[in-house]
């Protein structure tokens, strides 16, 4: 995830008057499949925040009746120009594990991303490559 923060709208999920909260995702507990195998830090729905580009957001929010709320869970990320782009959607009472692989990918591709490799030199890099079948030619 980057350093950078960006001005976002946090859109709130189903009715004001039931519960729903935004959480921006930084891992996964896997041994859990509720709401609590998300971790990471709660932020205010339903209004602008500034978070981290290309964050994990994680809305929930409930609509009906009190007797009966039915739950609506979404994984947003968060795009460098303040956007948020949809990854996933789920209610009912199993939203938590129907989107938890995904939010396991998610958090994945984003540790790849942000991996630095800099410090690393470049005839080792080269090297790896060639090793994995790229053809590597020195710049010129």
């Amino acid at each position: 995830m980057g350093t950078a923060l960006v001005a976002v709208s946090v859109p709130q999920l189903g009715d004001a008057r039931r519960r729903h909260w935004a959480k921006v995702v930084t891992g996964i507990d896997e041994h859990k499949s509720s709401g609590w195998a998300y971790v990471g830090d709660f932020v205010a729905d339903g209004g602008t925040q500034d978070l981290p580009v290309g964050a994990l957001l994680l809305l929930y929010g409930e609509r009906g009746s009190s007797g009966n709320p039915q739950s609506l869970a979404a994984l947003y990320s968060v795009g460098a120009d303040s956007t948020l782009t949809l990854e996933g959607e789920a209610s009912g009472r199993a939203w938590a594990r129907t989107l938890r692989d995904r939010a396991q990918e998610l958090l994945h591709l984003l540790a790849v991303q942000s991996l630095d490799l800099s410090p690393v030199e470049s005839t080792v890099l080269a090297e790896e490559l060639r090793r994995r079948g790229w053809k590597v030619e020195p710049p010129s």
